[in-house]
């Protein structure tokens, strides 16, 4: 079972307003895609995977909301669709490419990206200690 980095009360926080009503799915959404931006990296853990050092689990929260204020924002719900189409026709079938982002390609919010970089969780070789 993935982590989910943060928690509705903290996505709330994190936005100054209430947490939208699905949040859970949000943040879990958007926990994976913090996943797949550490890929290679290397930091403690426990038992179930969660990181142990603190400011590791406050970067990883703060990635998880900011990835999700970022699609929000976008009008996205956390399945890249949003994103991806400006437009889709069902009759003679017609579609409109808005972004230059390859289809599959992470779209990492920059504050997540940020927030991920200053705790030292990227830009760093697999092998490289913690």
């Amino acid at each position: 079972m993935a982590l989910t980095y943060a928690t509705p009360e903290q996505l709330a926080a994190w936005l100054g307003r209430p947490a939208p009503a699905d949040a859970e799915r949000l943040l879990a959404r958007a926990s994976e895609d913090v996943d797949a931006a550490l890929l290679t990296a290397v930091y403690p853990v426990d038992s179930t995977g969660a990181p142990t050092r603190p400011e590791h689990v406050a970067a990883l929260s703060d990635a998880a909301c900011a990835q999700v204020e970022y699609q929000l924002a976008a009008g996205e719900d956390g399945t890249g669709a949003a994103a991806r189409w400006s437009s889709v026709s069902a009759g003679s079938i017609s579609l409109s490419v808005s972004s230059s982002t390859p289809a599959g390609a992470l779209d990492l919010a920059p504050r997540a990206q940020r927030a991920l970089q200053q705790a030292g969780l990227t830009g760093h070789r697999v092998d490289a200690p913690w």
